[in-house]
């Protein structure tokens, strides 16, 4: 009770792959606000998943000072990376990245001692550009008792992306996104490993950003999908976001997908040039604009109107 878990993640990944000795084994669930991360068996019995072991709170918070533990994701010396949204305290200027051994035994800290931006949240790393970013989300002390958009004025919330050395752990650039990158959050690199470019969905702005490498080596950035926002009744504002939360690039590296989680649709694009993306695709799964609700949304000529959500075999889909 209280873990709140958020994303998910692999002891082994294609990381590894030049080390048959490992295995896609033990799932990696990091719990936001209880502060432990549980390691599940998938292998023994695939169909019951059992506990394998729990990394404590307070012994991640004894050895590396953090806490609120977020994404997880696996390395190529077969150690575990998670993202550390603050310290135990909920102070978003503790925050880090905690290490565990291939035995789920903390290890430490990956970043090198004063290289913590005042954010975090998820991250990526591209070995052949030596480069790892990472996204801002908000300080724990202002997202655990739910979002309030004061603490968005009070600065309480972040809108950078985060450069660092990889795998040294330096912090090499800070990226301002601006009033058009708030609450920056999933990072996604082109899977082609030669490429040197990604995308960050900001969700409060409903922006997708662009980042990539600039020829003398340094990272920038540019609005590559912007979501406007609907204009509702019955909301608690009188413009409704997209609000992205997560979204995934195909892995011929030719479509990009995106959740707008507040509108309820799913959204396919072209990216085969990444600059410029094109709309290819469109599905309502849910959302707070479906018929049924009580919110609505108003169209140009002062219209009110609703998405029609698709049934599936006599189902209607509950996104």
């Amino acid at each position: 009770i209280g873990d709140e878990l958020h994303h998910s993640g692999w002891n082994a990944c294609s990381s590894c792959h030049g080390d048959p000795s490992t295995s896609r084994r033990f799932l990696i669930l990091p719990s936001l606000l209880s502060g432990r991360v549980y390691v599940v068996d998938t292998a023994k019995d695939p169909r019951v998943p059992a506990l394998h072991k729990v990394v404590q709170a307070e012994d991640i918070a004894e050895k590396t000072g953090l806490g609120f533990p977020h994404t997880s994701h696996c390395l190529a010396t077969g150690d575990i990376m998670i993202s550390c949204l603050g310290d135990k305290e909920g102070n978003a200027a503790g925050n880090g990245f905690l290490l565990l051994d291939s035995e789920f035994n903390v290890k430490g800290r990956w970043e090198k001692p004063g290289h913590s931006p005042l954010f975090g949240y998820d991250f990526w790393y591209q070995p052949r550009h030596k480069t790892m970013i990472s996204s801002s989300w908000g300080a724990p002390a202002a997202f655990r008792t739910g979002f309030d958009l004061q603490h968005v004025q009070d600065g309480l919330y972040g809108r950078h992306l985060h450069v660092y050395d990889w795998p040294g752990g330096e912090l090499k650039q800070t990226l301002d996104l601006g009033s058009t990158g708030l609450l920056p959050l999933e990072v996604r690199f082109l899977h082609d490993p030669s490429k040197d470019t990604g995308y960050v969905g900001c969700a409060l702005t409903s922006n997708m950003v662009r980042f990539f490498k600039t020829a003398d080596g340094s990272w920038s950035h540019e609005v590559a999908i912007s979501i406007k926002p609907l204009k509702v009744r019955n909301w608690m504002l009188p413009e409704m976001p997209g609000l992205i939360t997560d979204f995934v690039i195909s892995l011929d590296d030719r479509y990009l997908y995106l959740v707008n989680w507040l509108h309820g649709d799913i959204r396919q694009y072209n990216i085969e040039d990444p600059a410029k993306p094109v709309l290819a695709g469109q599905v309502f799964v849910g959302g707070l604009l479906q018929k049924g609700s009580d919110v609505v949304y108003v169209t140009d000529d002062d219209k009110e109107e609703q998405y029609a959500v698709p049934q599936v075999k006599g189902h209607r889909l509950r996104g």
